[in-house]
């Protein structure tokens, strides 16, 4: 092969290794945060082909929540829905916090339900389609659980889990003055209001508040937020247990997602976990530090990993890889 050919054929090795480098594949990569905007506590449910996010807005929540469709975590479309809100969901009992941390799961009977906090105490929502719709799923137009239900601790976080024999849970439970978090849990009716029994302490190690349940390979995993959740030291733990309601004992590795070393994820937490395509992911907020008396948050997206003896492996946070449909 002649000078001019070796030299043809280098060119093209070239071209190809730009192309490779610079790949679709690789320019498409979900990177964080996932969206612009300061929005924290997303909780998400997948119905028709779309994600539905629905997040606390920032700074320290609004009048109503935000809420966004999306088919692939790249574009994102909002949206905006009648309920909650804090003219709709205030009682005798209530604060003066505005509309914070979501979880919103789909019911056995294809309706999907909402747990919010708004005041301080924690209201329950019912629609036929994710984006409402939506009403007050008690009758009466009473809070779920009044912020004076148990005295000492912060009536707010709720996180609804429904097991594999369809039984609903639901936990939440936060702390006052950033210490004595506890969490709390009840079975639900199968109206998904109603309680079966009265709360019961499932508090796990290092808990303050943020509870969220999953259940794989026959093992239930507690997952919260420890810490401070207007600093640095705001966190991601887990526990385990045989039971939805425990005793659980902390993952030998928790915590599995904190600040980074150059602060580029800085106090992470307040999460949700779903599944895509047999990939677990978690959806959570990370604080973009600012000099003022408020945080603002931004969500990410990252694959959630485990290893053959069950223990979630320690999040990393680089965003993940498109999802293919």
């Amino acid at each position: 092969m002649n000078d001019k050919k070796i030299k043809n054929w280098l060119l093209l090795i070239l071209i190809v290794a730009g192309i490779s480098a610079c790949s679709p594949q690789e320019a498409k990569r979900i990177s964080n945060p996932i969206m612009e905007g300061y929005f924290a506590d997303p909780t998400i449910v997948h119905y028709d082909g779309k994600y539905y996010i629905y997040a606390t807005i920032d700074p320290w929540g609004g009048e109503e929540l935000a809420v966004f469709e999306t088919v692939d975590f790249q574009q994102f479309e909002q949206k905006h829905i009648n309920w909650p809100t804090k003219e709709a969901c205030t009682s005798t009992t209530s604060g003066n916090d505005m509309v914070w941390a979501p979880s919103v799961v789909q019911g056995t009977d294809g309706k999907f339900y909402m747990y919010v906090s708004v005041g301080n105490e924690i209201w329950a929502g019912s629609a036929e389609h994710p984006l409402g719709p939506w009403k007050n799923a008690k009758e009466d137009g009473t809070p779920l659980i009044p912020g004076n239900t148990i005295p000492g601790y912060h009536m707010i976080d709720a996180e609804c889990f429904i097991d594999d024999d369809n039984q609903a849970y639901l936990y939440w439970g936060s702390g006052l003055n950033w210490v004595n978090g506890k969490c709390f849990m009840v079975p639900l009716a199968a109206n998904m209001v109603d309680f079966l029994k009265e709360p019961t302490d499932v508090t796990p190690p290092n808990y303050f508040e943020g509870p969220v349940m999953m259940k794989k390979n026959g093992i239930y995993y507690l997952m919260y937020s420890n810490g401070k959740a207007i600093d640095h030291t705001y966190n991601v733990r887990y526990a385990t247990a045989k039971s939805p309601w425990g005793p659980f004992e902390e993952g030998s590795n928790s915590p599995i997602l904190k600040t980074s070393a150059d602060s580029t994820t800085y106090g992470p937490g307040h999460h949700c976990v779903f599944s895509h395509d047999g990939q677990d992911y978690i959806l959570y907020h990370r604080i973009f530090p600012q000099n003022e008396d408020y945080v603002l948050r931004q969500l990410c997206l990252d694959s959630l990993n485990f290893d053959l003896e069950g223990i979630i492996k320690n999040v990393k946070p680089q965003g993940v890889a498109p999802f293919v449909h």
